[in-house]
Parts: C-alpha cells; structure tokens; sequence
C-alpha cells in the first residue's frame, strides 16, 4: 500500500488478523486487509505461498488507538 495516509499494523497469520480487524471494528476503526490469496496460485511451481497471511494498514489518524489492540491481540495469541 503505497499511500502514505495509512501505515501497516500487522503481517501475519490470516486467523490473527481476523481477530485484530474485528476488536479494531469494535472501536470504529477501519482497517485495510490485504492479503495474498491469489498469490495461492503460484504455489505448485514456487514451492510456497503466502496465502494464510494478511497485511492490516489503518489510517495514520488511528494508529495511536490501533497499536494497543494489536499488541494485546498478538499477546494473547503467543501465550
């Protein structure tokens, strides 16, 4: 994501970023999810895919309120 208004919070497991994007929905933000699903198609030739992982930008507005969430989230999951 080239635009400098937004700033990723977030690379990695698509479970994850499921849950970080719905408790960001809690609070009014709207996160941007970008994920490599189509790079799936590759797969058989390159050996490896992308597909379970997603990349979470937020609008630089709502960074500060964002990285708590995401902290608390990536925690929870490593516990």
């Amino acid at each position: 994501m080239s635009d400098s208004n937004y700033t990723k919070i977030f690379t990695g497991n698509f479970m994850i970023g499921q849950r970080i994007v719905e408790a960001l929905e809690k609070v009014n933000i709207h996160a941007v999810v970008r994920d490599e699903t189509e790079s799936g198609l590759l797969k058989p030739v390159f050996g490896g895919s992308n597909s379970d992982y997603q990349d979470i930008f937020v609008h630089n507005d709502e960074l500060n309120k964002s990285i708590p969430i995401v902290e608390a989230i990536n925690r929870e999951a490593n516990s």
